[in-house]
């Protein structure tokens, strides 16, 4: 009995490690490209980098806690208390996608949803770290060398 558990906590760990993926500069920047995201809302493909690298290191497994109970999810730092829904809590979610399912290496929904943000409230203003570290900087070392 105690074998079964134990092989079911290391598949559950095993499958857990598959789903995250810490994606690399260009490697983003590429994948960013294809959906669109170059020049969308008026924002460059490296203020996206950017904002992605100094909200979660281009990690897709991220989630960041709130005092307020809120919590950031994925690559993007899209959070629970506007844009997803989380299991059990009141949430606007206004993209429609759980926020769990920000959290895996498909970028499909992180994407839209992030769509959603700039053209929905104030910009990119919405990621605080993208206004601290990215806004008015010059953003051409984010894809240098990444042929996009």
């Amino acid at each position: 009995m105690m074998t079964f558990f134990l092989q079911t906590f290391l598949l559950a760990c095993f499958v857990a490690t598959i789903q995250t993926k810490i994606y690399g500069r260009c490697e983003l920047a590429h994948v960013l490209k294809k959906n669109g995201m170059d020049g969308y809302e008026g924002y460059s493909l490296a203020s996206w980098i950017c904002m992605a690298f100094y909200e979660t290191g281009f990690d897709t497994n991220t989630i960041d806690r709130h005092k307020g109970g809120t919590k950031d999810y994925g690559i993007f730092h899209i959070n629970s208390g506007l844009w997803c829904k989380e299991n059990n809590a009141l949430s606007k979610a206004i993209c429609d996608v759980a926020c769990s399912d920000l959290l895996n290496p498909d970028l499909e929904d992180d994407i839209n949803c992030a769509k959603m943000i700039v053209k929905d409230s104030t910009g990119m203003a919405a990621w605080q770290q993208w206004k601290k570290h990215c806004e008015n900087q010059d953003m051409k070392r984010w894809i240098k060398g990444c042929k996009v």
